[in-house]
């Protein structure tokens, strides 16, 4: 808002903290009287265009019969209050500038109450601990907004913000991301993020892949025990059910190797894991076969598949067989049909030719 008087007018200012304030006092019908501008503590900063505070922030920057304007650089909280530019002639007349400094958050601070385990909940408390006016927090996950509780602490100038949430989490859930946004009057549009990535511990989980399924004696061999888990197990315990590790297997953390196989490393192989959470382990069942056996069990394969094509053009023979007889049979019966037709036509012949001699007009003759 402006402040006006027929002979001074001032305009109210808002910095944000740091920044450059412009104040300003516009003069109506100067006539070469006395101007002073005073801070909010009634300390005259400048009379007549003269410097009266050493306070280096404040400059002096333009100084006419219109208008005086002085420049605040750095502006702190306790520059905010009330600018006096007061013009002494015949009557002293004076208005009041008033500057508000604001405060914008920094980046929000997020924090966990506790360590966050699947089945459970996990409580975070989003913070800006400064602010002027109060910001405003807000939570969101997968562009979608949380709800909160939001708190504030008023400290003497400024408010301390808090906005915390709280539902449940699961395995799936570890690594995924939360944002906490800040909006303020200072930040014009802008925004502060903070975004915290979800820990979630949880019992680990073990399984055994195998380099090759299909291994023959002297093949190498390297079975892997990929593991999950959080905390990642840092122990992955290998071992042979009722029997102890060939000497030549080789262990390395998550890898169990055979650099030459032989019958003698058969067996049912385990790899073991746990953590604070839990324990798992996989089982492998380890068969080596001989040359021999692979090379039999790969032959039978292509016999398989011929005997299987020799079935087949075997029942599409027998099939055009019992078509070609069904079409040979239609045909002679219906021939006999015919045969047996002619026959009775011959009948008739033979009797008109018989009743013919009584009829005396016509003789007809028939060839059999």
């Amino acid at each position: 808002l402006a402040a006006f008087s027929q002979e001074v007018q001032a305009e109210n200012v808002t910095v944000v903290e740091g920044g450059t304030a412009e104040i300003s006092c516009r003069l109506h019908q100067y006539d070469g009287s006395i101007v002073v501008i005073q801070n909010p503590s009634r300390q005259t900063l400048f009379f007549n265009g003269t410097r009266a505070l050493k306070d280096e922030r404040f400059q002096l920057v333009e100084f006419t019969p219109k208008l005086v304007k002085i420049h605040l650089s750095n502006a702190k909280l306790d520059d905010e209050g009330g600018y006096f530019c007061q013009l002494y002639t015949e009557d002293t007349h004076h208005q009041i500038a008033t500057l508000t400094v604001l405060v914008p958050p920094e980046n929000p601070v997020v924090e966990v109450k506790e360590q966050a385990v699947e089945g459970g909940q996990v409580e975070l408390i989003c913070s800006a601990p400064r602010t002027k006016p109060e910001a405003t927090l807000r939570w969101y996950r997968d562009r979608r907004e949380l709800k909160g509780v939001t708190s504030k602490q008023e400290n003497i100038k400024t408010f301390s913000i808090t906005n915390s949430i709280q539902f449940p989490v699961e395995r799936r859930d570890n690594g995924e991301i939360v944002t906490c946004e800040a909006s303020h009057p200072a930040l014009k549009g802008q925004k502060k993020q903070t975004q915290y990535v979800l820990d979630v511990q949880f019992s680990p989980t073990a399984r055994i892949q195998a380099s090759q399924s299909l291994v023959r004696e002297g093949d190498p061999l390297t079975l892997k025990c990929d593991v999950t888990g959080n905390p990642r197990p840092d122990d992955i315990i290998w071992s042979r059910l009722n029997d102890t590790l060939p000497e030549r297997a080789q262990v390395q953390g998550e890898l169990l190797t055979f650099p030459s196989l032989s019958l003698q490393d058969n067996g049912t192989y385990t790899c073991q894991v746990s953590n604070k959470h839990g324990r798992s382990s996989d089982q492998y069942v380890l068969v080596v076969y001989d040359p021999g056996a692979i090379i039999e069990a790969q032959t039978q394969v292509p016999y398989a598949i011929i005997g299987g094509i020799l079935a087949l053009l075997v029942f599409l023979v027998i099939c055009v067989l019992i078509v070609m007889v069904w079409c040979s049979v239609r045909q002679k019966g219906s021939y006999l049909t015919h045969e047996a037709s002619g026959l009775d036509e011959h009948g008739e012949a033979r009797e008109a030719f018989l009743n013919g001699g009584e009829n005396h007009k016509r003789k007809e003759e028939f060839f059999i």
